[in-house]
């Protein structure tokens, strides 16, 4: 199995994720739509000092993949390539803040520590939210609950087509990569002499594809806009959820639960 063909299974496998019965998968895609955003902004507006804040958000995440029953290291593995660039936002950070704003010990921890830490969580924790999301909620459910919020139809039809069709994209790319080894076998790679052909072929393969998939399109009654999925309405334990998690996310915000457990521990 090349890296086409991999990509390919990891698509297919988000497809699977989100098609699972769980009493997170059987909310309503708004509802969770809208508990993601309020989660990232909330998580996002902590002070770049706030580690001990910053911390106790991460309850959500793990409450969610235990209750849709997802595993935490595919979450992991399919962000692998995403987490290393969010992980080295606040790499230089140490070097540039160096006052000393705790000490453990002999240890002096400077604020550059501190801020490049509260960065990473932050990266990380919007990264599983939003993992979370696609994970528990089909694209086509999902874009559905999108035009509900009055998005721009437009905009939603860029991200479903764009999601839906990668997948296409990668099989033809697959096809060029097992077509070029099969012409070049023992080589690692294409050759650098090779890569304005194979581009120009992918571009003309997928102008080619991009026309048939529009004939199809018109074929069975496109006019500029698609019939989304049918979803069920709005109930009242969506909105319930909706509410309890926004309350639980300003709760964690503006009470300092870490602070607090400490005094208890203290007493």
């Amino acid at each position: 199995m090349n890296k086409m063909q991999k990509a390919l299974h990891e698509l297919s496998e988000m497809d699977e994720l989100a098609a699972r019965s769980s009493p997170i998968h059987a909310l309503h895609p708004a509802a969770k739509l809208i508990a993601t955003i309020a989660y990232i902004l909330v998580t996002l507006s902590f002070d770049k000092y706030d580690l001990s804040g910053l911390v106790p958000m991460l309850l959500w995440p793990i409450l969610l993949f235990q209750l849709s029953a997802t595993e935490v290291r595919s979450c992991f593995y399919k962000l692998r390539i995403v987490l290393p660039l969010v992980m080295a936002v606040g790499l230089f950070n140490p070097f540039f803040d160096r006052t000393v704003v705790l000490r453990l010990g002999s240890l002096a921890v400077t604020g550059g520590v501190v801020s490049m830490l509260t960065l990473m969580l932050k990266g990380l924790f919007c990264l599983m939210a939003s993992f979370l999301l696609m994970a528990t909620t089909p694209i086509d459910n999902l874009c559905a609950a999108l035009r509900q919020l009055h998005v721009p139809k437009l905009l939603v039809t860029l991200l479903l087509l764009t999601y839906r069709y990668v997948g296409v994209m990668t099989e033809e790319l697959a096809v060029m990569t097992e077509a070029y080894h099969l012409r070049a076998p023992g080589q690692k790679g294409i050759h650098i002499s090779a890569w304005g052909s194979f581009l120009g072929q992918l571009l003309l393969r997928s102008m080619d594809r991009a026309q048939e998939l529009y004939a199809s399109m018109l074929l069975r009654g496109y006019h500029q806009h698609f019939h989304y999925a049918d979803i069920k309405p709005f109930r009242t334990r969506d909105a319930l959820y909706m509410l309890g998690c926004i309350l639980a996310f300003l709760l964690l915000r503006y009470v300092k639960i870490a602070q607090l457990l400490g005094g208890m521990i203290v007493r």
